[in-house]
């Protein structure tokens, strides 16, 4: 075993909903809490994906400094870039980003904002990523905000920006979810895009949860098939959505050789993310 890491989570003073959506009303959104979750599951890093709803870029990033520095390095920065916000803006948030050494990879949000991955507004940030070799992280699929648009976060429209850009490496987030098949084709057709297990189930309060458990543990299973190698796929939990404990069982119950569960849950991402080696877990932790 590697070292799990969990490449999918959020934790942000600007996520005012997060009291209703996380996985437990009483959740406590602190960092020492989410280290304590992360251990009890057997974690040993994590990336801290920035919201778009920072009132800027600056802000942002200090956020997500600040987590980084309260998490004793386990946490990992993850920045973002609203495009229709206009050049101006978007050529300010790469200078900021120029600033932070630490960053691990970029996210960003179609769906929640009203453009697609091959946007040409977008370029000068690819561009950016493809020199510092940061991993471009992208939302797919449902949008928890029910003003989203879907149409922008269909994995097909990432096929043209991973052909553009073949030395840059994307990841669609939540598999695409709902169009996990469609997905999984983007992921075989192109070497330089991943994919993750992030937010691929309901509330835990919705009806039927235990059967979407195993719909979307056949569903994710069928994906890799299509895929026909693990190696481009990263486990991910989108916590506070999903419970740490629940979202690396959806993985470790897949019909996979140990090793490859073991690539899953984390080799993937350090090789990815060029993340360092294991750290050591803290005194009293299970």
């Amino acid at each position: 075993m590697t070292g799990r890491v969990d490449v999918h989570l959020h934790l942000s003073r600007w996520w005012r909903d997060l009291p209703r959506t996380a996985y437990r009303p009483d959740l406590d959104l602190g960092v020492p809490s989410l280290l304590a979750e992360m251990d009890r599951a057997g974690i040993d890093r994590g990336l801290v994906l920035q919201l778009f709803e920072a009132p800027s870029s600056a802000e942002g990033l200090a956020e997500g400094r600040s987590v980084a520095g309260a998490s004793g390095g386990r946490l990992h920065p993850v920045a973002t870039v609203d495009p229709t916000a206009g050049e101006a803006v978007v050529h300010e948030t790469i200078e900021n980003w120029g600033r932070e050494p630490d960053l691990v990879a970029i996210k960003l949000y179609p769906g929640y904002r009203a453009f697609y991955p091959h946007d040409p507004r977008l370029d000068p940030v690819y561009e950016y990523a493809r020199r510092r070799r940061l991993p471009v992280m992208i939302h797919q699929g449902d949008t928890l905000d029910g003003i989203g648009l879907v149409k922008y976060a269909r994995p097909i429209e990432v096929d043209e920006v991973a052909g553009r850009y073949r030395d840059l490496s994307f990841v669609l987030c939540h598999f695409g979810n709902p169009w996990v098949e469609e997905a999984a084709e983007i992921v075989y057709k192109n070497p330089n895009v991943h994919a993750d297990t992030s937010g691929l189930l309901a509330h835990p309060s919705a009806p039927y949860f235990a059967r979407m458990v195993d719909r979307a543990r056949r569903r994710l299973y069928n994906a890799i098939v299509t895929v026909g190698s693990p190696d481009r796929i990263l486990y991910g939990s989108d916590w506070p959505l999903e419970e740490l404990t629940v979202a690396v069982d959806l993985v470790r119950g897949l019909d996979l050789p140990a090793e490859d569960l073991d690539a899953i849950l984390g080799g993937n991402a350090r090789r990815l993310f060029r993340l360092p080696e294991p750290a050591p877990r803290r005194t009293g932790s299970s």
